[in-house]
């Protein structure tokens, strides 16, 4: 498998996993929101990530995402779903049943909490994709993980045959730029903090953009990457200038992005936010309240052209 395997690109949101005020899934809402980012312009969506809480779900909780996405997409776009873990057996066990209940492919972050060297981290994936049962996404995403796919380890991973695709969420400009000179030719690029740099990505030739931020403001943050394709730039830029500032909102103040996300939704009125799995918590307080105040400063509605 290699890049031309599949045919994935364009905004592709990391879609959140609403909960109940007992801490079941609301999946009404999760396909609600689901199908209403892919009317904005969705061209797939990444369930069980990062933004969707992954850390909290059972691999039956997975395994029921990734059916629900898939039932919800009806072949309007890929579903992606996360299946990252510590364990190399519980990543592959939980690929098989992302397979079997209808996933396209497969997000795979580092394993986590324990510190690994280069070529544990590399083992960790060759031990996986030996197995694996669906095309596999990498995903660097240092900040959660704490083990990074740098350029040159993600160089050794593109060569591994189920793997078509890399997330890049570092977050830092200089290493995104650095992994898609590297590995474009074989696999497709995503850039993940869209809300920061989807344009400049876009325009250096990234394959699609992967962001929650859709979540709370759609079409606008969808339209960072059909702007920039299309060539109207000054669309493009002064949607760009909106997602920083957002972002700023949503990590400042006692604030980290998750809760934040689905606060906002859930003001907004919008499917799919709901409540916190612990250990994170309903933003509520002073936090939420200033939150709601930048909102109204920033306006979520999309630039006009």
């Amino acid at each position: 498998m290699n890049r031309n395997t599949v045919n994935w690109s364009g905004p592709m949101p990391a879609v959140t996993t609403p909960f109940h005020a007992d801490l079941t899934i609301d999946e009404a809402g999760f396909v609600a929101n689901v199908e209403r980012l892919l009317d904005a312009g969705s061209t797939g969506v990444v369930a069980a990530g990062c933004t969707g809480e992954f850390w909290a779900l059972s691999l039956k909780e997975r395994e029921r995402l990734a059916k629900l996405s898939a039932d919800a997409c009806k072949g309007r776009g890929p579903t992606l779903i996360g299946t990252g873990s510590i364990q190399e057996a519980e990543v592959i066990e939980q690929t098989f049943a992302a397979k079997e209940a209808g996933a396209d492919g497969v997000l795979v972050l580092p394993p986590f909490f324990a510190r690994v060297t280069d070529a544990e981290l590399i083992r960790h994936f060759e031990a996986i994709c030996e197995r694996s049962a669906l095309p596999v996404v990498l995903y660097n995403i240092p900040g959660n993980a704490g083990n990074a796919i740098t350029p040159a380890i993600a160089d050794r991973l593109a060569d591994l045959d189920p793997v078509v695709a890399i997330k890049e969420s570092s977050g830092d400009w200089n290493n995104f730029q650095s992994t898609l000179n590297t590995v474009a030719d074989r696999i497709r690029v995503f850039c993940g903090p869209s809300s920061v740099f989807g344009v400049p990505a876009t325009l250096a030739g990234a394959d699609g953009l992967i962001d929650c931020f859709p979540n709370v403001w759609a079409p606008g943050c969808l339209d960072l990457w059909y702007k920039a394709k299309s060539g109207d730039f000054d669309a493009a830029w002064r949607l760009q200038r909106k997602g920083i500032a957002l972002t700023q909102l949503f990590t400042t103040g006692g604030r980290t992005l998750y809760p934040a996300t689905k606060a906002v939704m859930n003001h907004l009125g919008v499917p799919g936010g709901g409540h916190m799995r612990p250990p994170y918590r309903d933003l509520d307080g002073t936090p939420k309240s200033s939150l709601i105040a930048g909102l109204e400063q920033l306006d979520l509605a999309p630039t006009p052209a």
